[in-house]
């Protein structure tokens, strides 16, 4: 003789969601969707801000006008820099330029400075200076990639006016604001 055995199911029954509850889920639910919605919109108007740096070999040729023209072949953020010495003196300790630099990418984006320089001279070594170069980006002149960027950067590193060629590091940070 087998035996079987019959499990009895019970049947469950959900619970009826009161009024009162709705209305508070319904709360909870478009609290949770306007926070969400609030903290994507602060994160989408933040600055977005990117590192610029890299190296530069500039090299300097006269014109008939009398400024300096600089021309520069970039590694790192940029890839070429073009610019003019637009006024010299000599100080205690070597000479200090006004300049302006066209920087440009790989990606088609560009940005104009106005700069100021200060070359601190070699001792035993004539016309070759250390150099710093203060940047900052130009507002409105900003196109392609870099439309709407920015900020200041530095450029240290040494130059011989005799050859007319330097090497150079640069180095920032610009922001898109």
């Amino acid at each position: 003789m087998s035996a079987y055995v019959v499990y009895k199911t019970q049947s469950r029954t959900k619970p009826k969601l009161e009024i009162k509850e709705i209305i508070i889920m319904f709360k909870k639910i478009a609290l949770v969707s306007l926070l969400a919605i609030t903290a994507t919109n602060v994160f989408a108007t933040q600055n977005t801000c990117v590192p610029i740096g890299g190296t530069g070999m500039p090299t300097f040729s006269p014109q008939s006008d009398g400024t300096v023209r600089i021309t520069a072949p970039l590694i790192g953020s940029v890839s070429a820099a073009s610019g003019t010495i637009t006024a010299q003196r000599e100080t205690k300790t070597g000479l200090e330029m006004d300049l302006n630099h066209y920087f440009l990418n790989n990606t088609g984006g560009s940005f104009h400075t106005q700069d100021h320089a200060e070359l601190t001279a070699i001792p035993g070594k004539a016309g070759r200076f250390m150099i710093e170069i203060n940047y900052e980006i130009e507002k409105e002149s900003t196109t392609g990639t870099f439309e709407g960027y920015q900020g200041k950067f530095k450029s240290y590193g040494l130059v011989d006016l005799n050859n007319m060629e330097g090497l150079v590091r640069y180095s920032g940070e610009i922001c898109k604001l």
